[in-house]
């Protein structure tokens, strides 16, 4: 598996804010409140990426051979799948907070606070969702193996 590109981030985090923006606006030309996401999504997204790199400490020390006990493959793998769902999920979270906060701000009147923090807590989770992610992902990733038949395999074995 390869790991998760920095275009396909950048994608999904351009098309959230985009998004985000629009409803914003749409709702607003209506007469209808500005959305709002909420404090408690902001420090979920945060937990969750503390408790992936958490899950991928014991895929890293095997990895590195520093590790007492074997480590499952299933459970490495499903490690690595989080991370880059996390990763997604962090910048389309991230992003579309991000909208909403930039329509907020580009108002002719200063939103209040109570309009603004809720967005921006959400903001910074996602974008600390899809850091975690990135470093997890990246723990969980084996050096390459250390081969001794360098000699056989270019042809000037004696």
């Amino acid at each position: 598996m390869r790991p998760t590109r920095a275009s396909t981030l950048i994608g999904v985090a351009v098309v959230a804010a985009v998004a985000g923006y629009a409803v914003d606006a749409i709702l607003t030309s209506r007469q209808a409140p500005s959305l709002l996401m909420s404090v408690p999504l902001g420090i979920t997204l945060l937990f969750i990426g503390i408790a992936l790199l958490f899950m991928a400490v014991p895929v890293r020390r095997h990895a590195r051979g520093t590790a007492s006990r074997r480590v499952d493959p299933l459970y490495a793998t499903r490690v690595v799948l989080l991370a880059k769902a996390s990763s997604i999920c962090g910048a389309l979270f991230g992003a579309f907070a991000l909208g909403l906060v930039v329509y907020l701000l580009t108002r002719s009147v200063l939103p209040s606070l109570g309009s603004t923090l809720p967005n921006a807590v959400a903001l910074g989770g996602g974008l600390v969702l899809t850091v975690c992610a990135l470093v997890a992902e990246r723990m969980c990733i084996a050096p390459p193996p250390e081969d001794d038949d360098t000699e056989r395999r270019d042809g000037t074995v004696a």
